[in-house]
């Protein structure tokens, strides 16, 4: 039988300190291995995965400082996991496999999780696991999740170190391209060993009892520092809405939060519309993660990321609404939503300390994914992009211009590998200028990604900021709309969706953000440098910063 209730140990700050260190440093030795030993590109070059560390209860321990998104993903696994399997039946070397936002824990179903029992002294310590969105699932409809792929709830994958290759063949079977899915399973496998074998370490240089202390001291200190960032912040409720469109839904829909600061607590009510029959709708679990993400930043971006920080924490939403979905509705673009619930908390916040806030970034994760046959042999191909664009002016800074941003943290697909993995060409990648919102401190700017189809191929598209622009802060400015073009030939998309024959082109460009401060109190010599950068003409520094 597994001790889940340890006898309590004392562990001095120093060695907690130290503990905690080491914690971090195997998370993100982890999420390395990962990253090197992928076989996609969504994985080896733009790095959308993530890995973690979980104590024996499921509560986060530590999460590489890799996609917020993908705590979503962690937070109810190991849960789910000791539901449907006994702990006292799990040994050495089972490694269980899930990715269901209802009966696994997950989010969407492109993010496959394997999760570890790390053993020490022949008692489950802690677990060891990670993330990878694996680009596949394409080309599918969005009306409910069974349409989306295949929903995998927490199931062992290896048994005792043994693959359980008859589950392996139905993961492989119902993915299009299975190569990659092998391969990229594998690389989660490495990972997932590897940092086993280095919190094995650690218990067996301090002790087991040790390092569980250490690891809830760890979680005592996150709260202690949330705790006394919210009592930093006035007491009172404080409310923000605001707008969300994309190409699955025709409109917008309205969005609102009320945060309520008692002392040093904060309650965080959501209200939206009811979820819809499209692929945006968030699980409680994304709009959690979404929660914790987005109030960190503003409280005290230093406070580690484990599950000490929630508890001053609550989360309210209508059940059966876009922000805390039911079965069955569908949810592949659930990152969307989730970046405007960012923009809710942070521009209720901005009435409180408004110096801790930045205008609204980008507010979006413009993806775009390509599907089609490989000309030499037929097998099919899948090319999934994430596009970033505007972070949002600061008090004392200007934004950022074309990075992702929130809840999404990837990279881009470099065009040599693009072009030489896919049947595409880049024509054009750029920042759009004057997508930055004016103001004494500029928003960041937005880009343009420009793709010409070699041959025949689906494509579906999806972001946000089509039809509304990022907010500025305290006089700043709003910032530039997104777009989607179909250049001349193309058949217009339905809901995000087409086709491109060989020679056709569609243009993404995604929002700028938001400016900070009034535009007139811009330096003289900030606006001399947006001009001969090209980041404003003539005619804007006249019309909004009254330059002659």
């Amino acid at each position: 039988m597994n001790d889940l209730s340890p006898a309590p140990v004392h562990v001095d700050p120093i060695t907690v300190e130290v503990i905690g260190s080491a914690l971090a440093s195997i998370v993100e030795e982890m999420g390395e291995a990962l990253i090197r030993a992928s076989y996609s590109t969504n994985i080896k070059e733009r790095r959308d995965c993530s890995t973690a560390l979980f104590d024996l209860e499921g509560r986060t321990l530590c999460q590489a400082e890799h996609i917020p998104m993908h705590l979503g993903s962690f937070l109810d696994l190991i849960p789910h996991i000791m539901k449907r399997h006994p702990v006292e039946q799990m040994q050495p070397g089972d490694v269980f496999c899930g990715n269901d936002a209802y009966e696994g824990g997950g989010t969407h179903l492109p993010d496959i999780v394997l999760a570890e029992p790390v053993f020490v002294d022949g008692r489950i310590t802690a677990w060891a696991v990670n993330l990878a969105h694996h680009a596949d699932f394409a080309d599918r409809g969005h009306a409910h999740i069974y349409q989306e792929g295949l929903r995998i709830p927490p199931i062992r994958l290896y048994r005792a170190g043994e693959l359980q290759a008859d589950v392996q063949e139905l993961i492989l079977l119902n993915c299009q391209v299975p190569r990659e899915r092998l391969s990229d399973l594998r690389a989660q496998m490495a990972a997932n060993r590897l940092g086993v074998q280095r919190l094995q370490a650690l218990c067996g240089k301090y002790g087991r009892e040790t390092v569980l202390a250490a690891g809830s001291a760890l979680q005592d200190y996150a709260e202690r520092k949330m705790r006394a960032g919210i009592a930093a912040i006035p007491d009172g409720e404080y409310r923000f809405a605001d707008r969300y469109d994309c190409p699955e839904i025709d409109g917008e829909l309205d969005m609102s939060c009320v945060i309520t600061v008692r002392g040093d607590t904060m309650h965080l009510h959501f209200d939206a519309p009811p979820q819809v029959r499209a692929g945006l709708n968030m699980t409680m679990t994304a709009l959690l993660s979404t929660v914790y993400y987005a109030v960190k930043t503003v409280v005290d971006p230093t406070i580690l990321p484990n599950a000490g920080l929630a508890r001053p924490l609550s989360v309210t939403a209508p059940a059966g609404s876009i922000v805390n979905c039911t079965h069955p509705a569908a949810v592949n673009g659930r990152l969307g939503p989730c970046q405007r619930v960012v923009d809710l908390i942070h521009g209720a916040l901005a009435q409180a300390v408004p110096d801790r806030v930045t205008a609204a970034h980008n507010g979006a994760c413009f993806s775009i994914t390509f599907v089609g046959h490989q000309p030499a042999d037929g097998s099919i191909w899948v090319y999934l992009e994430t596009i970033g664009g505007g972070f949002g002016a600061r008090a004392e800074k200007d934004g950022l211009d074309g990075v992702h941003v929130h809840m999404t943290n990837t990279s881009n697909l470099p065009v040599e590998a693009l072009e030489l993995e896919y049947p595409l060409t880049l024509l054009r990648y750029e920042l759009v200028d004057g997508s930055g919102g004016p103001g004494r401190h500029r928003g960041g700017m937005g880009l343009r990604r420009v793709y010409r189809a070699n041959h025949d191929c689906r494509v579906r598209i999806d972001g946000a900021r089509l039809l509304s622009q990022p907010w500025g802060l305290d006089g700043g400015l709003p910032g530039g709309q997104a777009a989607i073009r179909l250049h001349a030939g193309a058949v217009p998309f339905n809901h995000g969706n087409g086709a491109l024959r060989p020679g056709e082109i569609i243009e993404v460009v995604t929002a700028g953000s938001g400016g900070y401060g009034p535009p007139a109190d811009r330096a003289a010599a900030a606006i001399e440098r947006d001009l001969a950068e090209g980041r404003i003409d003539a005619e804007t520094a006249r019309a909004v910063y009254g330059v002659a």
